[in-house]
């Protein structure tokens, strides 16, 4: 029997989201999530896509390895069992890879061991990603454990993008430089995107705009990353949810001196208490768009702002890339906010971007364009799908190294 199936697993810290795939045809024959992890309250809500039906449970689950446990016991009530000799790995999302890791790995002792070191560049998201790793290998000692890396697609970017103009050596010390985040939401988008145009993605030229409550920018050229908004930390860049994105180093020296706050608190400040919501008491796209139609003036000027950087990140992939191709919006916002689509292009025309009122404003299940007929750069909404290209990356990897037959 060939094993085809692909489990992904995405460990958050009181969370843990699964999808099961057969990569025969790429399809989804499971998916969930177990919510509230280590809480009397925790949850699991699973979906057996092979008979479309959804079942949910409630009680305590005391740490990941538990909720591994409960996943597997929903998978194999479905006949999709871990055990099953049709699985052939596991893919793990790991969010950050630094510079040590360029493409997904086998999971071993020693890789283990580097994701620990980078824990200090993701203190809220390594651990999390190491515990999925640690309970999966212990509950399936015998199957290819994958690592997929969120940094990894960003790691061709020249050191002209990467590096920030700080004294060299204490950069060095720290491992500070720009590392990128959704890697692979932008790999996967920008790869759809030459799929739509007909083209090969090495003859492509895209800026992907990943538009979530977090949000990142990225300048593909020829299928490989040479610029991305998020630097070191997922806080730099674009305006987003909670995220402040680009604001002056000073600030947080003025913050500590004149303010009297903690680091802790401006991080709290910067990362959770920022961006949208931040401006206006919403990180929800479509609750400030309703209130702009209502005209609250507060809303409208955090939409403004919103609007306002993420034209600024177009202008300068575009001057990056010298030639674009394509423009692809992703992510909750960037594929279902029409207004943002048709604001972030407005008044661009001269670069040859522009939006079709009647397609923009349709709805779309699949990669769509939105330009009208016959523009230069056409813009475009692909959907991303990020657990695919865990598993497409996982399978390629141990289809490589293992006999899965």
């Amino acid at each position: 029997m060939t094993a085809t199936r692909v489990l992904v697993l995405n460990s958050g810290s009181s969370s843990l989201k699964y999808q099961l795939l057969d990569m025969r045809d790429s399809s989804r024959l499971a998916t969930g999530i177990v919510e509230r992890i280590g809480e009397r309250t925790s949850r699991l809500r699973h979906t057996a896509l092979t008979t479309g039906e959804t079942r949910e449970t409630s009680g305590p689950v005391a740490d990941h390895a538990a909720a591994l446990k409960a996943v597997a016991e929903e998978l194999g009530r479905d006949g999709l069992g871990m055990d099953s000799p049709e699985l052939a790995a596991i893919g793990h999302r790991v969010v950050h890879g630094g510079s040590s890791f360029t493409e997904p790995e086998i999971v071993d002792d020693a890789v283990l061991a580097e994701i620990e070191r980078l824990v200090p560049l993701a203190p809220l998201h390594n651990p999390a990603n190491l515990t999925g790793i640690r309970t999966a290998r212990s509950l399936r000692p015998d199957l290819p454990q994958v690592a997929v890396f969120d940094t990894a697609f960003h790691t061709t970017m020249p050191e002209s993008a990467a590096r920030y103009a700080i004294d060299v050596s204490t950069a060095d010390e720290y491992r500070i430089r720009r590392y990128g985040f959704h890697g692979t939401s932008h790999a996967y988008v920008s790869r759809e995107t030459a799929k739509l145009l007909g083209r090969a993605p090495e003859d492509v030229n895209v800026i992907v705009l990943h538009l979530g409550n977090g949000a990142s920018a990225s300048a593909v050229r020829g299928g490989r990353c040479v610029d991305t908004s998020m630097g070191l930390t997922p806080l730099e860049g674009l305006v987003m949810g909670t995220r402040s994105g680009d604001v002056d180093p000073a600030v947080i020296f003025h913050l500590t001196r004149v303010g009297g706050m903690s680091t802790d608190e401006i991080d709290t400040l910067l990362n959770k208490k920022s961006g949208l919501i931040g401006l206006c008491g919403d990180n929800d796209m479509r609750e400030i768009r309703s209130r702009v139609d209502e005209g609250d003036e507060q809303a409208r000027l955090a939409f403004d702002i919103y609007i306002h950087r993420l034209k600024k990140y177009i202008g300068a992939y575009y001057a990056v890339l010298g030639r674009v191709d394509a423009i692809a919006f992703t992510a909750g916002v960037g594929e279902n906010a029409a207004a943002v689509r048709e604001a972030a292009v407005a008044g661009l025309e001269g670069l040859g971007l522009a939006v079709d009122a009647g397609l923009n404003a349709a709805r779309g299940d699949g990669a769509r364009i939105v330009s009208p007929e016959g523009a230069r750069v056409t813009v475009a909404v692909v959907p991303t799908d990020e657990e695919l290209e865990i598993a497409t990356q996982t399978y390629a990897l141990v289809g490589a190294s293992h006999d899965l037959t």
